[in-house]
């Protein structure tokens, strides 16, 4: 009896001293965690893409709001993270320190240098999430971006503001053309961000090196997700990207930025929507896949002068799969993107490189990205790549052809081969403009096809010795004086080979 009463009086003093757990309104607790994702409790007053803190000082970004609990992502690493850990809301929406220093540096998807070179110095935050701008603050796209690729800068001209998509199987050469494109800035007051979404750690760190060794850090800034890299930070990392590029034209200045890919990111966002059971829905993609390219997409644009006057032109890479563009992602993308720039595998192979398909290659903006003695110039270029294409099966016929069948044929291989062009290797525009000018006029037609591109390059040589104030004038305007003074310059090439 006794026991029984001293037991009962023990109970009675641990029910007094106990104190219950109270979470208020601005903590919570973790219920679960796995593969990245916070299952957390409490947090009624939470707002969607909130920074949540857990007690171990990792970060968290709520993204679903559930009558019950919430769905995280934890931003880094979640192995420190477990059951019952309390979490605070902090207030904040996701945002990233951007500053001026932030050019010449490898960032991660969160904006913190991963280069080893010190901090950013003086910052502002700037959100990762943001309305595009809206209709009344931009302007048309009308000022070329030279890309330095003769079959682009001709055929698919880009503009300043304007979103060009790079599409085409894996291989093929996508990454080489924005790269090419950030090379050939140099000199254009044009700032670049490259966006490296799940690529090797290895290929990141080898276009940074070329970047580097061809003077084109100078003006760009690379934000790296890697591969090994959660999937949370490879769904940030192109959001972070395109507010980088915003701060700068939110200065009044041009940006390009390239998204290096587009699949890999909408892969990453399929993760983490179905670890957070978010109804799957075409290929295992959550409904809401076409927002999450086209909000980050919708940013890149030309700012009229009341609003700043900058702009960020994009370039998002798309892979395919066997050239299929009718896949979920692609045409997604497609209907999202002013045009696009199409990667044939086929072409590739056969050594034409860049391996630019001009039939299903369009841009929505053309002849207004060009300049003047480009657009006079370039007209014909597409329409005679395409007959040569449609011919180019019956060439192995060439006995039975009539002679006005055969000239375009002929005429069609000297075009091809004076489109290739090597990695690395951009081209100012005023040396295009002569090329295809030579070209229209028939210079190029008693050579054969493979000796096209050494004497382009021969030619281009004179040219850049002693024809300099010639080029100048080509980029600025074109006139019959300008033409007259092409066809002397070619006379005189001709006469010194």
């Amino acid at each position: 009896m006794a026991k029984t009463e001293e037991f009962i009086k023990s109970l009675k003093n641990k029910i007094g001293e106990f104190e219950p757990k109270v979470i208020s309104s601005e903590t919570g607790e973790v219920v679960s965690v796995f593969d990245g994702i916070a299952k957390i409790g409490g947090l009624p007053n939470v707002m969607a893409s909130e920074i949540l803190e857990f007690s171990n000082g990792a970060l968290g970004l709520a993204l679903n709001l559930e009558e019950d609990y919430i769905g995280a992502i934890i931003l880094g690493d979640f192995k420190g993270i477990k059951e019952g850990d309390v979490v605070t809301k902090t207030g904040e929406i996701l945002s990233v320190e951007v500053g001026d220093a932030i050019v010449g540096r490898v960032v991660d998807a969160l904006a913190k240098p991963v280069d080893g070179k010190g901090d950013l110095g003086k910052t502002t935050k700037v959100l990762v999430e943001k309305i595009a701008p809206g209709v009344m603050s931009r302007e048309p796209v009308n000022q070329p971006v030279q890309t330095g690729i003769k079959a682009i800068d001709a055929m698919i001209p880009v503009g300043r503001g304007q979103r060009e998509l790079i599409i085409g199987d894996r291989q093929t050469g996508k990454t080489a053309i924005a790269i090419d494109t950030i090379l050939n800035q140099k000199g254009q007051n044009m700032k670049c961000v490259y966006v490296a979404i799940g690529q090797k750690q290895s290929k990141i760190a080898r276009i940074v090196s070329k970047l580097e060794e061809a003077g084109a850090m100078e003006y760009t800034t690379v934000v790296a997700a890697s591969a090994s890299d959660n999937p949370a930070m490879l769904y940030l990392a192109p959001y972070t990207g395109v507010s980088i590029a915003e701060y700068f034209m939110a200065k009044g200045e041009d940006v390009l930025i390239v998204y290096d890919d587009l699949s890999k990111h909408a892969v990453a966002y399929r993760e983490i929507s179905l670890l957070l059971r978010r109804p799957p829905g075409r290929e295992a993609y959550p409904g809401d896949v076409f927002y999450l390219h086209s909000r980050l997409l919708e940013r890149a644009c030309r700012r009229n002068k009341n609003h700043g006057g900058g702009s960020i032109t994009a370039l998002p890479i798309i892979e395919t799969q066997a050239g299929d563009v009718s896949g979920y992602i692609p045409t997604n993308v497609i209907s999202i993107t002013d045009g696009q720039i199409f990667l044939e595998t086929d072409l590739f192979y056969k050594g034409i490189r860049p391996a630019i398909n001009a039939g299903l290659s369009v841009s929505r903006v053309g002849g207004s990205a060009q300049i003047k003695s480009m657009k006079k110039n370039a007209g014909t270029l597409k329409l005679s790549m395409a007959q040569y294409r449609e011919l180019e099966s019956f060439s192995q016929f060439d006995s039975d052809l009539d002679p006005e069948t055969k000239k375009v044929i002929e005429r069609g291989k000297r075009v091809t081969e004076l489109l290739k062009q090597d990695q690395f290797s951009p081209m100012h525009v005023s040396l295009q403009v002569v090329s295809i000018f030579a070209m229209n006029a028939g210079f190029f037609d008693e050579v054969k096809p493979e000796e096209v591109r050494t004497l382009e390059k021969d030619l281009h040589k004179f040219l850049s010795s002693s024809k300099k104030n010639l080029l100048a004038k080509i980029e600025k305007d074109w006139s019959d004086e300008i033409k007259a003074e092409i066809e002397t310059a070619l006379k005189e090439f001709k006469m010194s080979i």
